[in-house]
């Protein structure tokens, strides 16, 4: 099925991709990811990216609510190593992961190097002053025109509106979104329209390039062990969460590889 991506782009895109369970993953290269990221943020579109893991797919999967959230996102990466397995395996042979920390980096670089700014929102304010001095050591000429550490807890109308607000005023043209899954991404889809910049789900990027969190070696990254690092580090946070989301995931994919599987298709 063909359909031609219609929000605000200019350019027709066609979208192509595979659902992993019930997520849609756009199968793309880091190239062009970045490239469309950028070329978006130049025009201040309002859209957000997902960067999506096996706990995301498998919340999607469960909770018709965030599956319509990330199917609703104008680009969803694959960013856990199963997930980038299963999209080799539905027939895109050469697709990648393309993980948020290291998205975040390579479209900073490309930021850099275009003179468009980006806005931080999200984490904890000591977090946010070691990011921005580790990334202004990083990228020099970088124009960071923000960064915003939200109340943990639920926010009120006014506060969503004056956060919105402020993100518009100091002409971003990406924000990258540190608030955590699921949470991000329904900020993301609840802001889009509003906030005038392409919005990007990274997670605990912030952190990760803050110092303030160590990420695996890249010998476990590209083995698909990230998630088995983070579980030595944290394991009473993380241990329900690995242990339910990864056995529901391999239980579905072999319920669908018996009884019928996914195929590569495209989509608006």
């Amino acid at each position: 099925m063909l359909v031609g991506l219609k929000h605000q782009a200019k350019k027709k895109i066609i979208r192509s991709g595979a659902y992993v369970l019930d997520t849609f993953i756009d199968a793309t290269s880091w190239d062009e990811a970045i490239s469309r990221i950028a070329d978006w943020g130049a025009e201040h579109q309002s859209r957000y990216v997902t960067l999506c893991n096996v706990h995301s797919v498998v919340t999607g999967s469960q909770s018709a609510q965030f599956a319509a959230v990330i199917n609703g996102a104008d680009m969803a990466l694959p960013d856990g190593a199963p997930i980038a397995w299963m999209m080799r395996k539905e027939g895109f042979a050469k697709q990648q992961r393309i993980s948020g920390p290291d998205l975040m980096l390579s479209y900073l670089a490309e930021a850099e190097r275009r003179g468009q700014s980006v806005f931080f929102y999200g984490s904890v304010d000591d977090t946010l002053v070691k990011l921005r001095d580790r990334m202004m050591t990083q990228f020099p000429k970088l124009k960071i025109v923000g960064m915003t550490s939200p109340p943990f807890r639920k926010l009120t109308e006014k506060e969503e509106a004056g956060y919105a607000q402020k993100i518009n005023a100091s002409g971003a043209h990406v924000v990258f979104v540190g608030l955590g899954c699921p949470k991000q991404e329904a900020w993301m889809a609840e802001q889009r329209g509003t906030i005038k910049a392409v919005m990007v789900g990274v997670g605990a990027a912030f952190d990760y390039h803050a110092g303030t969190l160590r990420r695996a070696p890249v010998w476990m990254q590209q083995r698909g062990l990230e998630w088995l690092y983070r579980f030595v580090c944290e394991p009473r946070r993380l241990a329900r969460r690995y242990l339910e989301t990864n056995s529901v995931f391999v239980t579905k994919l072999i319920f669908r590889s018996v009884f019928g599987r996914n195929h590569k298709h495209q989509k608006g």
